[in-house]
């Protein structure tokens, strides 16, 4: 299944929740974000970002640590079925990507956490790293301070454009080779990069989400084949259906190799035979 690359939002799409919300309310530090979000330049969800530091500077004032935010992260709830639904893709040997809006530090903690860390080639999101001092600081992935991304799609934020990012993951693949790529995404952010799959490609937007209105709004715009899902157990099925679509198509047939060494072939068998099509 070299050739499928598989790309996933992160908040609501594998966790069931927002991280940077989780953070905060389990902190006991939702007070003190309402108090701080009056004083903040903020022009809607843009500044997100520059917020989202400021509160890890109150926060490590106040005595928080990284071990707290870490204990945090690891009681995120990922959404039921998607961590072997992310296995059994990653032992069928497609390339599994991560591009979302949350940040590096959270992502990867809960990833660990959750033992399928090693599933994803990349991960494209918002710089979050851990300072000298001990502080968790938040950047964004792309610095709008100085030059917009140019993306004039109005459900970007200024921080960070999916579209291009998508743009840019295409490019490099186009050098490798034929690839179709599967999309899954729940927000607004997740419409821009929705556009820029091609008619060979797949998304799958989380129904009765912002992503799934935008696109049933414009849906000649989208040129993908579209697959909604409800929850995890729905999204793994189709995922898993749309795998062995692909591979039928392209007359890709399952063998044995380094990937499924982790995983025995009737376990991986077993995976893409149970998906059952699911009514689109």
């Amino acid at each position: 299944m070299a050739g499928i690359v598989v790309v996933f939002d992160f908040d609501k799409t594998i966790i069931d929740l927002d991280s940077d919300n989780w953070v905060v309310d389990e902190l006991g530090a939702t007070d003190l974000f309402n108090q701080l979000l009056p004083t903040m330049p903020w022009n809607s969800v843009m500044l997100f970002n520059k917020l989202q530091d400021r509160m890890m500077k109150e926060l490590h004032e106040q005595g928080k640590t990284i071990k707290d935010i870490e204990e945090v992260l690891k009681r995120a709830p990922a959404i039921p079925r998607v961590v072997p639904a992310i296995k059994a893709a990653h032992a069928l040997g497609c390339d599994l990507r991560i591009v979302s809006d949350a940040n590096l530090f959270y992502i990867e903690t809960i990833l660990n956490h959750l033992g399928i860390s090693d599933c994803f080639t990349e991960i494209h999101t918002n710089p979050g790293y851990v300072d000298e001092e001990g502080r968790l600081r938040i950047r964004p992935h792309h610095d709008f301070h100085t030059s917009s991304h140019g993306c004039s799609s109005n459900t970007c934020p200024p921080n960070m454009c999916k579209g291009l990012v998508i743009e840019k993951i295409q490019a490099s693949l186009a050098k490798e080779g034929k690839k179709r790529m599967i999309y899954l995404g729940d927000g607004a952010g997740d419409y821009c990069p929705s556009l820029k799959l091609k008619e060979q490609d797949f998304v799958m937007p989380r129904k009765d989400f912002p992503v799934w209105k935008l696109i049933n709004e414009n849906h000649d715009l989208v040129k993908a084949e579209i697959h909604g899902w409800s929850d995890g157990e729905e999204q793994e099925q189709i995922l898993l259906q749309i795998i062995k679509t692909i591979s039928m198509e392209d007359n890709q047939f399952l063998s044995v190799d380094c990937k499924f060494q982790t995983i025995p072939i009737n376990a991986v068998h077993e995976a893409i035979t149970k998906a059952l099509p699911v009514p689109y």
